[in-house]
């Protein structure tokens, strides 16, 4: 009897050793399926997301109604001719501004050709002379001059007296005078002439201390 148990142990231990690859192998395509089966859950899962992100482009947009079309229409056709008015209205302004600007300068550069004469009937004047005729058609010359002078807007600095400025007086000579302010006008060799802000000739004077 000991001799059948010893042989039976053998028996039974092959037959062990044969049914664990068994075992092993089942568990292993056990494993194998449920892989298989989550990753095909989690492509399921993917293709779904890309088919509800591909929805929305999918859709077609709301087609709007002929009266919003029109209202838009009309909308930016509004906005358009506001923009061209202020663009217009700038336009003009510039324009106007740039002319006005030309005509002072032409003006100006007219009417300081005419200076020299304005000094030779000055010098007339305060020449002495006997002869009253003579002396008054000058100073209707003069005063005619001053006219027409005052008609373009052209008037004659006051210097005499005032603090030299060196934006309207061209000082040509310095005396020391007690009597006299600091940097005061005490004698006027070339009269100046302003038109508006614009000066058309810088007075030419004599400056005191």
């Amino acid at each position: 009897m000991s001799k059948e148990k010893k042989e039976t142990a053998p028996e039974a231990e092959e037959e062990m050793k044969a049914g664990q690859p068994e075992a092993e192998t089942e568990q292993t395509a056990a494993s194998d399926a449920e892989t298989e089966k989550a990753e095909k859950k989690k492509a399921e899962t993917a293709d779904e997301a890309t088919t509800e992100e591909k929805k929305p482009a999918d859709q077609k947009p709301e087609e709007q109604s002929p009266a919003e079309k029109q209202s838009e229409g009309l909308a930016a056709l509004n906005d358009r001719y506001l923009r061209l008015c202020a663009e217009y209205d700038n336009y003009r302004r510039r324009s106007q501004k740039e002319r006005d600007a030309l005509y002072g300068d032409v003006r100006a550069n007219t009417l300081r050709e005419f200076l020299p004469v304005y000094d030779n009937l000055v010098r007339a004047l305060a020449q002495p002379t006997g002869d009253e005729a003579y002396k008054k058609g000058v100073e209707m010359i003069m005063t005619q001059f001053r006219n027409v002078m005052e008609k373009l807007g052209v008037t004659e600095m006051d210097c005499l007296g005032k603090t030299f400025d060196p934006a309207f007086h061209n000082a040509v000579m310095h005396v020391d005078d007690p009597e006299k302010g600091e940097n005061e006008i005490v004698e006027v060799f070339q009269q100046g002439f302003v038109m508006g802000d614009r000066i058309v000739r810088h007075a030419m004077v004599k400056v005191a201390n």
